[in-house]
């Protein structure tokens, strides 16, 4: 059976039911139909609350399974007796209809209803999207009135923004043709890269909300003073469009787990988290809560550590991290046509991916971690054998899950392993830079201690941009996110394995005054992506019932 005729062949419990589970006030519980809701309850995490944090290797096309593991460790927990809560991202319609397909797990681990979360969902998306270009709309608006605020349309620095895969948004001419409007060139990002959507991931609430959305840069003016969102009165308005957004969705998974399921910024081009406030709700409620983070735990794990847990928080009590035997091979060299062939050599060389990641989360941010061996059928005991003899020559246990074909069942020793984990010493939690560092020297030990770059290179344009932030703005304080490459420790992404030797190239830096953090660009890095020669959007279809196939 395919992923989608197994989540319809399943019988889902009223989403009151799995609210009542948790624990949750029935008052707090709005629902949007019989099996989605959101939760207006404030967090408040118990005290022994345990944090799971889920990641991976570098992704490849043979592809990884992290959230497919991240669901089925989740129900594993919940088999084992564990109360067990998930907290996961929301997928973007970028990818749903681009190359990558859906966002919800597969097979027998899964959340649902599967259709309803890789399509609208409840909307926060959209509602993200119409503020994003409300705050568009008053900038312009501004300057078509007088321009009080004195603003250089050529400097303007907010983004409009869409959720789907458009290169043809990546630059645009707006005001063309209006009367006694200022036309100016602007481009879109796509909406999981927006500031707002960081904004709204890290909010506490309501109030923090509209005050970090104030605290957006939007523009400059024609003496070089920075202008925010709250220089034009946009918070309020904008935050009327977020207050149902801004609470956390509920779900469940096929083995009946409750799952958060909130906000979906991308780790390669934003920070690679779900909202914290799912995260603290999630804690709230259960024992042991899964989350996980974007991509590779190069870029979402490093995300999540040095900026979701630095502004939260929040610290991990024990860390997955999710590899394939098809993956390492590639990492190593293997032909991708021809995985499912017994490659011992090819395999050894890829386990350096591993290895490096495993040094990262052990010996740089010293947490206990183990890790999952995400089985495919093609997998033979040799090759299994030999990641579980390197991972365990580091001190760490590797256990193989198939989540896929047996649900929870396939993971109840990785969830075993998990709880005995949580009850390790967590305190010598470190972060990969201290907050007095300087912006150069954050993306620096980024690049060197978990990259393992050599060095960085600020290109003459990002190194304007580092000056002309310092001279208006006090962004010295603010952790740093890392756009770049998902397929490499590199920004490039045909270095695979774990290159040495060579420099991150920042081409230029952006300030993001409501989310909190500085970017730093990486390499060829497109905060818009396009589509495919064969989009998963041409390969869709739906009957006159409304049945929809292909989403995968």
């Amino acid at each position: 059976m395919t992923d989608i005729e197994i989540a319809r062949n399943f019988s889902m419990k009223p989403i009151t039911q799995i609210a009542a589970k948790l624990g949750i006030p029935e008052q707090d519980v709005e629902l949007y139909g019989n099996y989605k809701a959101k939760v207006s309850t404030e967090p408040h995490p118990q005290k022994d609350a345990k944090l799971v944090l889920v990641t991976a290797i570098n992704p490849t096309a043979a592809g990884e399974g992290k959230t497919t593991v991240s669901i089925g460790l989740a129900d594993a927990l919940n088999i084992i007796g564990k109360k067990t809560c998930l907290a996961l991202r929301e997928p973007s319609l970028g990818p749903v209809f681009g190359i990558k397909g859906g966002a919800t797990g597969g097979g027998y681990s899964q959340i649902v209803p599967m259709e309803d979360i890789n399509l609208h969902f409840t909307g926060d998306f959209h509602a993200i999207t119409a503020a994003n270009n409300l705050l568009c709309a008053l900038i312009d608006n501004s300057i078509f009135q007088g321009n009080p605020l004195n603003i250089d349309p050529s400097e303007i620095q907010f983004n409009r923004t869409l959720d789907v895969n458009d290169r043809a948004l990546r630059g645009v001419l707006v005001n063309y043709g209006v009367k006694n409007a200022a036309e100016h060139t602007e481009k879109f990002n796509i909406t999981a890269a927006c500031e707002v959507m960081a904004v709204l991931a890290l909010a506490e609430d309501l109030d923090d909300l509209k005050r970090r959305l104030g605290n957006i840069l939007v523009a400059y003016t024609y003496d070089g003073k920075p202008v925010f969102a709250k220089d034009l009165h946009a918070e309020n308005a904008m935050t009327i469009l977020l207050k149902g957004a801004v609470k956390p969705n509920l779900v469940q998974t096929l083995g009946g787990v409750p799952a958060f399921v909130h906000c979906g910024p991308f780790a390669n081009i934003a920070h690679g988290c779900n909202s914290i406030r799912a995260t603290k709700l999630a804690m709230t409620f259960a024992d042991y809560t899964v989350t996980e983070a974007g991509f590779g735990a190069d870029l979402g794990a490093e995300k999540f550590l040095d900026v979701k847990c630095r502004i939260s928080g929040l610290r991990p009590n024990a860390v997955v991290l999710v590899a394939t035997v098809r993956a390492l091979k590639l990492h190593g060299g293997a032909d991708k046509y021809n995985l499912a062939t017994e490659d011992i050599n090819t395999l050894k060389s890829g386990l350096c991916n591993l290895v490096r990641h495993i040094g990262n989360i052990k010996n740089l941010y010293h947490l206990p971690v183990t890790v999952a061996i995400n089985r495919f059928s093609s997998d033979t005991e040799r090759e299994i054998e030999t990641v579980k003899t390197a991972v365990e020559q580091l001190g760490v246990d590797a256990i193989v899950t198939d989540v896929w074909g047996k649900g929870g069942n396939g993971a109840e020793e990785l969830a075993r392993k998990v709880v005995e984990l949580c009850n390790v010493d967590n305190s010598a939690f470190a972060y990969a830079y201290s907050d007095d560092d300087s912006v150069e020297d954050k993306i620096r030990k980024i690049a060197v201690k978990i990259y393992g770059a050599k060095d960085i290179a600020i290109s003459d344009r990002a190194r304007q941009s580092l000056q002309s932030l310092a001279a208006v703005v006090d962004c010295s304080k603010m952790p740093v996110v890392i756009a770049k490459t998902q397929y490499s420790f590199s920004d490039n992404p045909e270095l695979l394995g774990a290159p040495n030797d060579f420099v991150l190239n920042v081409r230029d830096i952006e300030y993001r005054g409501g989310a909190g953090f500085i970017v730093a660009i990486a390499g060829n890095m497109l905060l818009m992506p396009g589509l495919s020669k064969n989009p998963n959007a041409v390969n869709m279809t739906v009957d006159s019932n409304g049945k929809v196939d292909g989403l995968y």
